[in-house]
C-alpha cells in the first residue's frame, strides 16, 4: 500500500522518473589488412544529407559545413574500435544528441599522427604533411571508410560500427611543363630540428624567352600564400567559361582569370620575371609563415640559407636584394611583409594584400595588450561599462560579409578547432599563429594566446610574441633606427575597407605609424578598396603590379646593373 499510495503522489505532481539516455554512438576499427600496426592520431565521424562528394570533404569549415566529431587515439591496435559519442565535442552541432532525426551518409576517417623526438627535447605526435596542406580528408596515408547510408534518430539510440578500409594515395604532383617547374629538397635544418626527414619547395614560372635569351638574369618575384601545387600567380594557360557573375567579382576585384595573366605572361611588351611560390607545410598548418619558431623550428633560415640559394643556382636569378620582391595575400600577405621588414637587405620591396594581423593592437576584433577574452567585448566607447553587470555579453567575430554582418564568432572558431585537433594539432588559423607567434608549453606543444573553452587571454604569451618579433608594427618602433632606412620605397599594402577578417583594422594601424615615422619619414603606400570590398581585393590586376615591380627594380638597381635586358 505504501509503493502504491508512492506512485499515485508522483503521478499527481508531474514528477517522472529519469531514464537511462539512448546510447548515439559511433565505433570505428580498422583491420590489418589496412594497416598493420597500431595508430595514434585523431579520428572522425562526418555526418552528410548527400554522398557526393564524400562527407570527408565537406568537413573543417569554419564558414559553412557538414557536421563532425572528433576524438584521439592512442596505440590504436587493428580491430579495436574508438568511439565518438554523445560526449564527443562536435561542430557545428556540439554533440551527437544534437543531430536531427533522418536518414544520413556517414563515414570515418582516421588522421594518422608521427612521433617526433625534437632537437629541443620534446617528444610529440603530429600529423606529418605528406605535400597536401595539412588537409585531414585528403592527406596519404590517412585511412577512411566507405560511406554509407544509415538512419539516425538521438531518441531511439544507435550504435554504428564502421570500418576504415581503404589508405589515401599519394597526391598527384603535376608535371614540368615548358613554363613551369616543381622543386622539393629535404632541409637539413628542419630535419635536424624535427628528428625527421624534412621537405620544403617551390614551384617556378619561367618567363617568356627563358630559353631564346641564355645570357639573361631575371629578377624573382617571390609569392607567399598557403600551400599549393599550382603555377605561381594564378598563370593557366588554358582557358575556360565563366560565369558572368564570378568574372564580375573578380574584374570588381581586379582579380585577372588565369588564362588573361597568362596571356601577358606569355605575350609582347612585358617586364620578364621568374615567379616562385615556396612550399613548406609543417605539421601545425599548410605554411609556415616564413619564420622561425619555437614550435616549428627554423623555417626562415631553411627558406632562406637552403632553398634559395638553391633556386638561384639552378635558374639564371639575379641574386641580389634589389632584384628579389615579395607578393602575396592573407597569410601570404603576413609573409611577404614580414620577410621584407625582418629581411630588408635580402628583399627590395613587398606588394602586400591584405595581410593577417601586423598590428597586434587589432589581433582581429580584440586588442592583444588591453582585452582579457577573446570571445566578448566590454561595452567600452559605446555606454559607461559597468563591471557589475554580468548579463549583457556581445560576441567577438572573426568574420563577416561584406555589408558588415557578423558570420563566424571567435568562440566558434575556436570550437572547430577543438574538434579538428587537441595540443594546438588542428591545422587552422588561430593555432596556426600560436604555432608561429608563442612560445612552447611544458608538454611540447604550443601554448595557446587564448583558452579554447573560456575565451581568456594569457598575457605572458602576448608578450612572447610581441618580444619575439610577431608584432610587425611593435618590431618596426622598437627597431626604426636600423630597419627603418633599409625600408624606404619598399613598402606597398592593399586591403578592402570591409575585409571579411576584419585585417583592415591592423593595417590602419600600421599605416598611422608609419606615416609617423621620421629619420626616415617611411610612410609607405596603402590602399584601401572601397566601398564593401572583402579580403581578396587589391588595387591592380597581377599584370599590372609586375609593372611596378619592375619599375621599383630599376629605381633600386645599384650602378651599372643591366635592367634592360630583362625587358623585352
Amino acid at each position: 500500500m505504501r509503493l502504491l499510495a508512492l506512485t499515485l503522489a508522483f503521478a499527481a505532481s508531474g514528477f517522472t522518473p529519469s531514464r537511462t539516455p539512448a546510447p548515439q554512438r559511433f565505433d570505428i576499427s580498422f583491420p590489418a589488412a589496412t594497416h598493420a600496426g597500431p595508430i595514434t592520431g585523431r579520428v572522425f565521424v562526418v555526418i552528410a544529407r548527400d554522398s557526393s562528394p564524400e562527407p570527408r570533404y565537406n568537413a573543417g569549415s569554419f564558414a559553412e559545413g557538414t557536421p563532425f566529431f572528433g576524438t584521439d587515439v592512442s596505440a590504436l591496435a587493428p580491430g579495436q574500435a574508438a568511439v565518438i559519442d554523445a560526449s564527443t565535442t562536435g561542430y557545428p552541432l556540439k554533440s551527437l544528441a544534437d543531430v536531427p532525426a533522418g536518414d544520413y551518409w556517414v563515414q570515418a576517417v582516421m588522421n594518422v599522427y608521427t612521433e617526433f623526438h625534437r632537437a629541443d627535447g620534446h617528444t610529440i605526435w603530429a600529423h606529418m604533411d605528406q605535400w597536401e596542406g595539412q588537409n585531414f580528408a585528403t592527406s596519404p596515408g590517412n585511412l577512411v571508410s566507405a560511406p554509407v547510408r544509415v538512419h539516425i534518430d538521438p531518441a531511439a539510440g544507435y550504435d554504428i560500427k564502421l570500418s576504415l578500409t581503404r589508405v589515401l594515395p599519394p597526391v598527384h604532383v603535376p608535371p614540368d611543363t615548358k613554363w613551369v617547374k616543381h622543386i622539393k629538397i629535404e632541409s637539413k635544418l628542419l630535419t635536424k630540428f624535427w628528428g625527421h626527414p624534412f621537405y620544403i619547395g617551390a614551384t617556378v614560372l619561367l618567363p617568356a624567352g627563358y630559353d631564346t635569351h641564355p645570357n639573361v638574369h631575371y629578377p624573382v618575384v617571390y609569392q607567399q600564400g598557403h600551400f599549393g601545387l599550382g603555377a605561381p600567380l594564378g598563370f593557366n594557360p588554358d582557358s575556360f567559361p565563366m560565369p558572368p557573375q564570378i568574372a564580375s567579382l573578380l574584374s570588381s576585384y581586379n582579380i585577372e582569370p588565369g588564362w588573361v595573366f597568362a596571356r601577358h605572361w606569355m605575350g609582347p611588351n612585358m617586364p620578364r620575371f621568374i615567379a616562385v611560390t615556396f612550399q613548406h607545410p609543417t605539421p601545425y598548418f599548410d605554411d609556415s609563415y616564413a619564420e622561425n619558431s619555437a614550435n616549428n623550428g627554423p623555417y626562415g633560415d631553411a627558406l632562406l640559407t637552403e632553398l634559395v640559394p638553391y633556386l638561384e643556382a639552378h635558374f639564371r636569378m639575379i641574386d641580389q636584394g634589389y632584384a628579389r620582391v615579395l607578393t602575396g595575400g592573407s597569410t601570404g600577405g603576413w609573409e611577404s611583409i614580414a620577410l621584407q621588414i625582418h629581411h630588408p637587405d635580402f628583399f627590395g620591396g613587398t606588394w602586400t594584400l591584405y595581410p593577417d594581423p601586423v598590428d597586434f593592437h587589432h589581433y582581429g576584433t580584440f586588442d592583444a595588450y588591453v582585452d582579457t577574452n577573446a570571445f566578448v567585448v566590454p561595452r567600452r566607447g559605446i555606454a559607461p561599462f559597468d563591471p557589475t553587470n554580468q548579463w549583457f555579453h556581445p560576441e567577438r567575430y572573426v568574420m563577416r560579409d561584406n555589408d558588415g554582418q557578423p558570420w563566424v564568432s571567435i568562440r566558434q572558431m575556436s570550437r572547430l578547432e577543438d574538434v579538428l585537433g587537441s595540443h594546438g594539432r588542428s591545422a587552422q588559423q588561430f593555432e596556426a599563429w600560436d604555432a608561429v607567434y608563442g612560445p612552447v608549453g611544458d608538454d611540447g606543444y604550443p601554448v595557446p594566446l587564448w583558452d579554447k573553452a573560456t575565451g581568456h587571454i594569457n598575457r605572458s604569451v602576448v608578450d612572447y610574441m610581441r618580444d619575439h618579433g610577431f608584432d610587425l608594427e611593435a618590431y618596426l618602433a622598437k627597431n626604426w633606427k636600423t630597419v627603418g632606412p633599409k625600408l624606404v620605397d619598399k613598402i606597398h599594402v592593399d586591403v578592402g575597407d570591409m575585409d571579411n577578417f576584419y585585417l583592415n583594422l591592423a593595417v590602419m594601424d600600421l599605416q598611422a605609424f608609419m606615416e609617423s615615422t621620421t629619420s626616415p619619414h617611411v610612410p609607405g603606400v596603402f590602399r584601401y578598396g572601397r566601398p564593401e570590398k572583402g579580403h581578396g581585393w587589391q588595387h591592380a590586376t597581377n599584370t599590372e603590379i609586375l609593372r611596378e615591380m619592375a619599375a621599383a627594380i630599376t629605381r633600386h638597381a645599384p650602378p651599372g646593373a643591366n635592367t634592360s635586358a630583362w625587358k623585352y
